[in-house]
């Protein structure tokens, strides 16, 4: 990737160690938010219609969505991709890994946007369902494209599954690719929209 050579030399300076803290912490925000007053988690979300009518803050907050409303899974959640979101950056530095996970999340805002445009034109104005775009929208395959590019580095690495079985990472990766091909074909367009959109730095990178 030359064009990638040539941004970091640029623009390398400016990218976020350990970003994937930065992450963590933000869900775990989102979680706390969730838990002390509920309602506040429908402020936060990706919704492209409050984003244009002036609730510009979306477009950052939509990452404090928690991924888990159990705790202790998001306590096992957030210990997990510490451990992958660390061993990527060590394996291809501070900047590749922003330009990962910030092209993930840039893909998924101009998804959110695509779908409700397409949308828009197609019902000729605002429906009911265009309104809970926002719920569609989550940083949950993020997550998935931090472990997709773990198991395509490290194929033959071995995880304890339930803290028990020890399994391949390219086999734990083969069985997620089919959930979210199945999640793909089984959900709406929101939804196929979110999942593509989401994994498209992945499938850029790979």
């Amino acid at each position: 990737m030359n064009w990638l050579n040539k941004l970091e030399r640029k623009i390398g300076r400016y990218a976020v160690p350990n970003l994937i803290i930065w992450l963590i912490g933000a869900y775990t925000i989102g979680y706390v938010f969730g838990t002390v007053s509920p309602g506040i988690l429908s402020y936060l979300t990706l919704s492209p219609y409050h984003i244009l009518h002036g609730q510009i803050w979306r477009l950052v907050t939509w990452v404090f969505m928690p991924t888990e409303s159990n705790l202790i899974f998001l306590l096992i959640m957030a210990l997990f991709y510490y451990q992958l979101g660390m061993a990527l950056e060590r394996t291809w530095g501070t900047f590749r890994f922003n330009v990962y996970i910030f092209g993930g999340m840039l893909f998924t805002v101009i998804g959110a946007f695509l779908l409700y445009g397409i949308m828009y034109l197609l019902n000729g104005g605002v429906t009911t369902e265009m309104l809970l775009i926002g719920t569609s929208f989550s940083t949950s395959y993020i997550n998935m494209s931090i472990f997709l590019a773990f198991a395509c580095m490290y194929p033959d690495m071995q995880v304890l599954l339930m803290f028990i079985i020890p399994i391949k990472m390219k086999w734990m990766a083969a069985v997620y690719g089919v959930l979210i091909a199945l999640s793909f074909f089984e959900t709406g367009w929101a939804g196929r929209m979110a999942i593509f959109m989401s994994l498209l730095n992945f499938i850029i990178f790979f």
